[in-house]
Order: C-alpha cells, then structure tokens, then sequence
C-alpha cells in the first residue's frame, strides 16, 4: 500500500489517521506541490491524497476513508448500526460542503488584488460560531460522534489550526484556519479533543 502526499495537506492527514486506526502500514510517496505529475500518472488527477492499495487506485479523502471501511471494515471507521453510520455520512458531508466554504472563500477573496475585508470578516464570524457546535457535539464524548469514526478523521486536520500550527507549515489557507478558529476559555471540549487527537498515529507517520 502507497500514499501519495504534500507536507502539511490536511486530506492527507485524514487518511493518515484512518490508516493508523486500523493497523495499516502505508508507504509514503512524496510529491512535489508545484509538480504533480507523479499523481496525475497513477490517478489521472494532480490532488493528493492518492491509495494505490496493490494497484486498486483510489483518490479524494472521503473516497479513501469508505475504501478503507470496505476493505478493512475492522476496526470500524464507520458506526456499523445503519442510523448512527448514516450520521457519520451525513457529518462528514456536511463538513465537507458546508462547513469547508468559508475558510475556502476567505482564502479565494485574499487571494484577490483588493480583497473584500467585510466579506472576509463575516466569513470568519462564521467559523469561530461553529467552535460553539464542535463543542456542544463533544458534551460527554471524548469524539465527535462518541466512539472514533471518520468524523474526527475528516474534522481534525482542520479544527486543529485553534490550537496546534507547525512554524514551518506557510499554507495561506492554513493561516485562514489559524486567525479564524478562536479557541477560547468557552472551548475546554474541543482543546481536549485536539489534544487527544493530535497525540495519537498517523500513517506513514
């Protein structure tokens, strides 16, 4: 088994994390960001993270995650009772094509030659409320859904700029992350859970 990877990519780190919860080795392919023809020759795609698990090519993190889950189903990343892994589906979808949008569109508006302040301020309104949901989801839960699932594999890479940001990492959207995701004093849950995250596997570590 094979990923190919950046530094610093936050999909990447979701796999990672699915691979080491499930006891599966990987060998790290490390790809140039500003030269992507190793991944574009295996997945016809120049996005990482890429699986090649014995010739099975697979790419897109959420993709990968349900690849593994079906292939490895033990231990489960997904819940196995139907209503409660629908919730996980559901949760990692809606953080996926809703909660993404905004440090996705600051990144865009900063990107541009007079970037839009105000939009770019109520944009980030709107992430550091949803510390306030993150934390509430974690009320009696040491995960997001109670046990270890793909929703903590999915949110972290991400939730984990309030608290954890590596000097070396430059990535402009990683600094939207950091300067957007204000973890206060009414956020105990959430820094216990980046913590508890943060100091566990990953493979290739």
């Amino acid at each position: 088994m094979r990923l190919y990877r950046i530094p610093f990519s936050t999909n990447v780190e979701r796999v990672a994390l699915a691979l080491a919860f499930k006891g599966l080795d990987a060998e790290p392919v490390e790809v140039d960001p500003q030269d992507r023809t190793a991944v574009a020759a295996v997945s016809g795609q120049e996005l990482v993270p890429v699986l090649d698990d014995d010739g099975r090519i697979v790419s897109d993190s959420t993709r990968i995650l349900e690849y593994l889950e079906e292939r490895y189903p033990d231990p489960p990343l997904y819940p196995r009772e139907p209503a409660r892994r629908a919730e996980c589906v559901l949760f990692v979808d809606w953080f996926n094509r809703v909660w993404k949008v905004a440090p996705n569109a600051i990144e865009a508006e900063l990107r541009q030659v007079n970037p839009d302040g105000a939009r770019v301020a109520t944009l980030g309104a709107e992430m550091a409320r949803s510390l306030d949901l993150f934390e509430s989801l974690l009320s009696d839960r040491d995960y997001l859904l109670g046990e270890f699932s793909a929703a903590d594999c999915a949110a972290f890479p991400f939730l984990k700029y309030a608290l954890v940001h590596d000097p070396d990492d430059e990535e402009l959207f990683h600094s939207v992350l950091v300067e957007n995701l204000p973890l206060g004093v009414g956020h105990p849950r959430v820094a216990a859970w980046i913590r508890r995250m943060d100091a566990g596997p990953r493979t290739p570590a």
